[in-house]
């Protein structure tokens, strides 16, 4: 069937009917007090299949694992200490309030809320929030080498779209340091027998049976055997898709093939126009560059951010004096300075790279200056904080951040979109949960800075835990075999998939059209989108996916590990959901957060919501046309407004 650019069917709206009612501080007590549990003697007898082994995958599988279940996890690395949370920098809020310097679990929400430009659902939030406390005992305890004060209190910093000190940290590497705590709980599982870890295995689908997830099919990415695993739930944790764009800040393995496979089963997937762009990366340095790097926000406590104040001045940064600088956020936004979140500050340097005054080749670029910093407080401290941030600037890019500012320029980092989950993680499916970034729930239109970390743990250890158990208490499932026909069906379209790629056997490599793909998409639906730039994002999208398809070279077989093979699946998914992710950002004519329209603009050029009209959650449906279901959003505790960080 063809359909015009843009088009949609209108479905039945959708509501979470799974959050309780009442006061929202007392919601989550209320929901984990009332729920159904699984006795122990009975958890023994039920099965569960986890996705992914980053913080939310390898917090949910340990936990599970400790409760009693019957864990399998998966993963495509081949190591869960090889998932990409390994990569988050600058920290993870908590509202502990160690600073005493006014913070609480209602300032979290309302930061979080406001920072997501009113997109998200309260109930959700609030409870991240609440739960955001826990975390930190939790990974203390893990033994996470959290930055200490000279006393020995753990140490807090700043973060973006906050005016409070709340952010937890590990120098530069607190993802790496909260995965090792994770990784440590799930192993202790897995020597005690509760969890069962499959590495270097991709899900290719989801099995659903009489309407209800029942499995996965797998394929093991050394020898190619496609195999199914059946379960009475699934809970899928396998991240964002922010590769859709090419280059971005995830690791080249993050994909949505997973997600996206769940979504052609039946999930629906929700608000995936939703990407966060990230404003401290290094900037592109060549055509044929496969990957961005982050450089943490962490890195906007100390340094300042700025270009010179006229367009065209090629000067080096220390010829540069004082009065013929323009830092830029500091003027537009006093109240936060450089510490805005992270859609404020991606557009306004946009803005002033747009205007002729980026620095760097071809003039995208502004710098990032600790020459105050070390100034103020001396290279020891710097580094104490920085220093493993610093190293890796000055290893990518050959100059010392000590003598000269860095060069940044804004990046895809984050998904805000994602499966479609009620206040109990559960999808459309009954028997799939959704988990971390994989899900859409709690970050609205923009994520603050610190909230992945948050969110990924909150789920894997304290939420999935207390809300699974009301659904595996009617299990466990009537038996199923591999030779069930939605099983054999399920295992044959893999197949089917994988010899098609095999034996187009064309002219053109995989990462070509990723790399094409990435290019249409960062072009027409990235930092700024029009009506006229996403329709004809969708013309080019579908035309390069019909000439993927006729020309696509996938060298080697299905029997062997084949890198190239595994990528050209995820490039056919990156195919369907940019076409869908057009269509999202293309039926909501607002700005809010990250989907920035050129259309919908304040005159000052910040981001103009139409809550008459969009104040919900788009829910899509898997079809041609694609079918559109709307949760509205209720807001009972904040009253959105127009939000100003000046």
């Amino acid at each position: 069937m063809t359909t015009s650019p843009g088009e949609y069917v209108l479905g039945e709206p959708i509501a979470d009917t799974r959050a309780p009612d009442g006061p929202l501080a007392e919601r989550w007590t209320k929901r984990r007090s009332t729920g159904r549990l699984v006795n122990p003697a009975n958890r023994r007898r039920l099965d569960v299949i986890v996705v992914g082994s980053g913080l939310a995958g390898g917090s949910a599988a340990a936990t599970l694992g400790e409760l009693g279940y019957r864990v399998r996890c998966y993963c495509y690395q081949d190591s869960p200490r090889r998932a990409h949370s390994i990569a988050a920098q600058g920290g993870i809020n908590a509202a502990k309030n160690y600073r005493n310097d006014g913070d609480s679990v209602e300032r979290l929400f309302h930061d979080t809320i406001k920072g997501g430009d009113f997109r998200s659902r309260e109930s959700n939030v609030y409870r991240l929030a609440e739960v955001s406390v826990e975390i930190i005992d939790q990974c203390v305890a893990q033994g996470v080498p959290f930055a200490r004060e000279y006393g020995g209190l753990l140490d807090t910093r700043s973060f973006g779209g906050a005016q409070v000190s709340r952010t937890f940290y590990a120098r530069g590497q607190t993802g790496q340091q909260l995965l090792l705590g994770a990784y440590q709980a799930l192993e202790r599982q897995v020597n005690a027998g509760t969890v069962t870890m499959h590495t270097r295995h991709e899900m290719l689908d989801l099995i659903v049976v009489d309407g209800r997830a029942r499995g996965i099919v797998v394929r093991d990415l050394e020898t190619g055997a496609v195999t199914v695993d059946l379960a009475d739930a699934v809970v899928l944790a396998s991240g964002g898709y922010g590769n859709v764009f090419h280059l971005s800040t995830n690791a080249k393995g993050c994909n949505v093939t997973a997600s996206w496979r769940a979504h052609r089963r039946g999930a629906l997937f929700a608000n995936p126009a939703f990407t966060q762009i990230h404003p401290t990366c290094i900037p592109v340095s060549g055509d044929h560059q496969s990957k961005l790097t982050l450089m943490s926000e962490s890195l906007r406590n100390d340094g300042r951010v700025w270009v010179p104040s006229s367009a065209g001045d090629t000067r080096a940064p220390a010829d540069i004096p004082e009065d013929e600088r323009d830092y830029f956020l500091e003027r537009r936004y006093p109240a936060y300075g450089n510490l805005v979140p992270r859609d404020i500050a991606s557009r306004a340097t946009k803005a002033v790279c747009d205007d002729g005054r980026g620095v760097g080749p071809g003039g995208r670029g502004v710098y990032l200056d600790f020459a105050d910093a070390l100034s103020r407080l001396g290279r020891a401290t710097v580094e104490a904080r920085y220093g493993n941030l610093f190293e890796m600037y000055e290893r990518i890019t050959g100059d010392d951040p000590y003598q000269t500012p860095m060069r940044i320029y804004p990046a895809v980092h984050y998904t805000m979109g994602g499966l479609w989950v009620d206040y109990d993680l559960r999808s459309t499916i009954p028997g799939l949960f959704v988990i971390g970034e994989a899900n859409f729930s709690d970050h609205g239109a923009n994520r603050l800075g610190a909230s992945a970390l948050m969110q990924g743990l909150a789920d894997g250890y304290f939420v999935l835990p207390n809300t699974i158990g009301a659904y595996l208490a009617d299990g466990p499932f009537p038996k199923l075999t591999p030779k069930h026909p939605d099983v054999v069906e399920a295992r044959t379209a893999v197949t089917d998939q994988v010899q098609r790629l095999l034996t187009t056997d064309g002219d053109r490599s995989v990462d070509s059209f990723h790399r094409e793909l990435g290019r249409i998409m960062w072009e027409y639906c990235g930092m700024e989108r029009t009506d006229e730039g996403l329709r004809k994002a969708i013309e080019l999208i579908r035309s390069l996916r019909e000439e993927f398809w006729a020309r696509v070279k996938v060298p080697g077989t299905g029997a062997e590990l084949n890198q190239s093979l595994e990528r050209a699946g995820r490039v056919a998914d990156f195919f369907e959901l940019a076409e869908l992710m057009c269509v999202d950002a293309l039926h909501r004519t607002e700005s809010c957060g990250g989907h920035f329209r050129a259309e919908s603009q304040t005159p000052d050029g910040e981001a103009l919501r139409d809550d008459e009209h969009f104040s919900y959650v788009a829910a899509w449906e898997f079809a041609s046309p694609p079918v559109l279901h709307k949760e509205d959003l209720v807001f009972e505790y904040e009253t959105p407004s127009q939000r100003s960080y000046s």
